[in-house]
This record gives C-alpha cells, sequence and structure tokens, in this order.
C-alpha cells in the first residue's frame, strides 16, 4: 500500500514518542528536553502553531516529524524519525516534502533544523533539498552540533 501523511491525531502520540526514541537510543541518548517535547507535544509543538505529522501504511505509522514554530518568519522541522524496517522507502523524503509544504502554505520565510554531523544519511536527505549550514544557534540538544536552513 502507497504511504499516506496525515496530521497530528491524539492516538499516534505514543508512536511520536516511540519512533524518536528508538534512533535517539541508537545514536546517542534521550536527553531531559527530549522527554520534556514528548511529555509536552501539544503544549510545545501545537499550540503555538506547529504540526506533528504521521506517515502511515497500511495504517501502521512508520515515520513523523514535527514542525515547531519558532517565530513568525521560522519554523523548526525536528523530531522526524523512520521506522527501521521502513527506511530506505523515500518516506524521508515525502516528510521533509511535506514540511517544506507546509512552511510554504503558512507563509514562513525560513525552515530551519538542528542535527548531528554523526548522521550522514539525514544530512545528505536535507542538502538533496537545499537546506545549507548556518552557524549554530543555542540550542537545548547536547548531540546537536550543526544548524542547517532552507530559505523559502
Amino acid at each position: 500500500m502507497e504511504p499516506r501523511i496525515i496530521t497530528y491525531q491524539p492516538q499516534y502520540k505514543q508512536d511520536f514518542i516511540d519512533l524518536n526514541t528508538a534512533w535517539l537510543e541508537e545514536y546517542f541518548f534521550v536527553e531531559k528536553h527530549d522527554k520534556d517535547v514528548f511529555e509536552n507535544v501539544e503544549d510545545i509543538i501545537l499550540k503555538p502553531g506547529g504540526e506533528i505529522f504521521f506517515c502511515l501504511i497500511d495504517n501502521e505509522v512508520v515515520g513523523t516529524v514535527a514542525m515547531q514554530k519558532v517565530n513568525d518568519s521560522v519554523i523548526e522541522m525536528a523530531k522526524l524519525a523512520v521506522d527501521k524496517k521502513h527506511q530506505g522507502k523515500k518516506l524521508g523524503n515525502l516528510l521533509v516534502e511535506t514540511c517544506i509544504a507546509f512552511a510554504k502554505e503558512h507563509h514562513y520565510q525560513t525552515l530551519m533544523l538542528v542535527s548531528s554531523t554523526k548522521l550522514d544519511a539525514a544530512l545528505n536527505l536535507y542538502r538533496k533539498y537545499g537546506f545549507t549550514e548556518t552557524p549554530l544557534d543555542e540550542t537545548d540538544y547536547h548531540r546537536a552540533d550543526i544548524q542547517m536552513e532552507l530559505y523559502l
């Protein structure tokens, strides 16, 4: 079945947490700020004007990404995760394209993200869509050592 993207629904909150926890534990560790976001996605991501997208195949959540409002002109793409058994199916591309469309639709000027230089596949994905490295702003994440932006 073809993958489909849906917006946040409370019954998928645990999938958001589980998918992100899996990659964090594989490459890094779950930080305090991660836990704060997981416990408060509605207040931290959704209420200020952000969104969480889910990628479903056969009604199973296989990927997710969050859009977190920074200010009226900048939105952050965060917490991009694809289930390990579904990697290599271009689902990350679909999620990034969804984020770019969301940012444009809501008239943001910049789509930004923070990541780690340890995550080669992720950085290559971002570069494919035109993200370029910018100076790293202060961040709550110890693992973050690179910031990238896409000017819309």
